[in-house]
């Protein structure tokens, strides 16, 4: 009996330290996972066995339930890879993430993406760092290449005695002829290196640095001047152990003083929105308070091509170019105002408020990118009607639609806000079609409105745009082309008088897809004139 008692007692010792130390453990709070974050940037990754990515950012990620996720692309010779944390639960690019319940990244390729695409998903801390792709698959590449060999070899001793008989004839055909006029290659340099500059890879978009250490950046040269902020082209360090011309890459800094922290705050409230992020939108790196300068920062990717009211002051452009430039534009403004991310999230749309030609960088490819949103509103439905109010008469005159510059905007409506950016919009494309070569005869750059002075107050633009119902000019000949006659038509539905009858900036993206045909049959001639790949701009607001 006195076993049995024995024996129960501490049975029952034993089940009640089992359950204290199980309610221990789930007071333990877990750790975040840490994964290695950037942006798409360039790789020498070939997408063959397993590569170690060239990211030096390990991000804490933002939830517990997140994985480490690595994206691979190569789209004709361009190679790139981006790194995040993500939510498994949600999707990503529209796909979902199936197999993240292990401790290495294995790259699968998915299709439909418009490029060759890989991607792969772990959920052990930094597991992203190194990829590994399917080795089956190039074990049959390399049985392949072993079975080609001899093949091969016979090809390149035929192309070489080949060659090498060429040579000797040319070299003895040389020999019996005049030496001729040496070719000029003066001008090689310049149509080689036009697109040589490519876009700043500091595309760590929508990241704010939470460090108390400020990123090494040396600031360079003065690219633009504005009402609120200067300008610069910068060096950002990227690590002590490359030498000094690998280890920098090319960021722009937009420095605000500490007099215009409200400026900088809504901008970087702007960037700070993960669902800003988007290929016709600046991309964003961090946002910084430097006490000592008593300044605040801004830094983002740098664009060598300078803002788009510099470059077509320089240049004249092709029906191409136009049509890159145009829909490119549509579409950064339709993300902007669209109130769903391209993952189908729902996202918060966005009034930019100032657009024009200058707040519009052109990037390598020839698209364009929204900058500068100093003025930006977020259009979220808790705003107020007085919120809204307190906004004020803001943009610059020149592009102030008549609403906007009669100060009766309908707040009850935050479409107005939108209908707005949709007008100055279309003053922006009658820019690039002034200065593109299908119209015919092509005049000096002149801005919307260039018979006002060079920057028209509130009542002059109130006299041309309300009194008078003027618009830019759009001649009959612009409209032989028939690509330009379908923009001007679509300009003229968006500067109308009645913001209610105005296009939307998705229709605008929609209108421009339906002229790809007419690019497709068009010569693609290069620009007529050329400048060089940097321009210093600065711009007077």
């Amino acid at each position: 009996m006195e076993l049995l008692r024995f024996t129960a007692f501490w049975c029952g010792a034993i089940l009640f330290g089992s359950i204290v130390l199980g309610q221990a453990d789930s007071y333990i709070l877990t750790p975040r996972r840490l994964c290695k974050f950037c942006d798409v940037q360039a790789t020498i990754c070939a997408g063959q066995g397993s590569c170690k990515v060239e990211c030096n950012r390990t991000s804490i990620c933002t939830h517990d339930d997140d994985v480490c996720v690595a994206i691979w692309r190569k789209k004709d010779d361009n190679v790139t890879f981006d790194t995040v944390c993500h939510n498994p639960a949600e999707k990503l690019y529209g796909l979902v993430l199936d197999d993240y319940d292990h401790g290495e990244c294995e790259m699968k390729e998915r299709k439909g993406m418009g490029s060759t695409f890989f991607m792969c998903s772990c959920s052990e801390d930094e597991c992203n760092e190194r990829i590994i792709f399917n080795t089956y698959a190039d074990s049959q590449v390399a049985v392949i290449l072993v079975s080609l060999v001899p093949l091969l070899v016979m090809a390149i001793l035929v192309i070489t005695s080949f060659y090498c008989y060429r040579v000797y004839r040319q070299r003895l055909a040389n020999a019996k002829r005049k030496k001729g006029t040496p070719l000029d290659f003066s001008d090689a340099h310049a149509i080689m290196g036009d697109d040589e500059g490519s876009d700043s890879s500091s595309t760590h978009a929508n990241n704010l640095n939470h460090n108390t250490e400020l990123l090494p950046i040396e600031l360079d040269i003065q690219v633009g001047k504005g009402r609120f902020a200067e300008v610069y082209k910068a060096k950002l360090k990227q690590g002590s152990s490359v030498s000094d011309e690998q280890g920098f890459e090319t960021v722009a800094v937009k420095i605000f003083s500490y007099e215009e922290y409200a400026s900088w705050k809504n901008e970087k409230d702007i960037f700070s929105d993960a669902d800003l992020r988007h290929e016709n939108v600046l991309h964003f790196l961090t946002a910084e308070e430097r006490k000592v300068q008593r300044q605040y920062w801004l830094i983002t990717a740098y664009q060598p091509r300078g803002n788009l009211q510099e470059y077509l002051s320089h240049r004249i452009i092709s029906w191409h170019d136009l049509w890159l430039l145009g829909g490119s534009l549509a579409s950064g403004l339709a993300h902007l105002h669209s109130d769903h991310s391209p993952g189908g999230r729902y996202k918060v749309p966005i009034a930019h408020r100032d657009i024009k030609s200058s707040n519009i960088l052109v990037k390598s490819d020839l698209t364009c990118c929204l900058c500068d949103f100093g003025l930006a509103l977020r259009l979220d439905n808790s705003l107020s009607v007085d919120e809204l109010a307190n906004s004020g008469q803001v943009g610059t005159a020149r592009y102030m639609a008549p609403e906007v510059l009669e100060s009766r905007i309908n707040l009850e409506n935050i479409e107005c806000f939108k209908q707005a950016d949709v007008y100055s919009m279309a003053l922006v494309l009658w820019e690039m079609i002034s200065r593109c070569s299908a119209i015919g005869e092509v005049k000096e750059y002149e801005p919307p409105f260039g018979n006002l002075r060079e920057h028209p107050c509130v009542e002059s633009m109130k006299d041309s745009v309300l009194r008078d119902r003027g618009r830019p000019e759009i001649p009959n000949s612009w409209l032989n082309h028939t690509g330009i006659q379908l923009v001007c038509s679509a300009i003229d539905d968006c500067w109308d008088h009645d913001p209610e009858a105005r296009l939307t900036a998705q229709c605008m993206v929609e209108r421009f897809e339906d002229m790809e045909y007419l690019d497709k049959l068009s010569d693609c001639s290069d620009s007529e004139e050329k400048i060089p790949e940097e321009i210093i701009v600065v711009d007077e607001k």
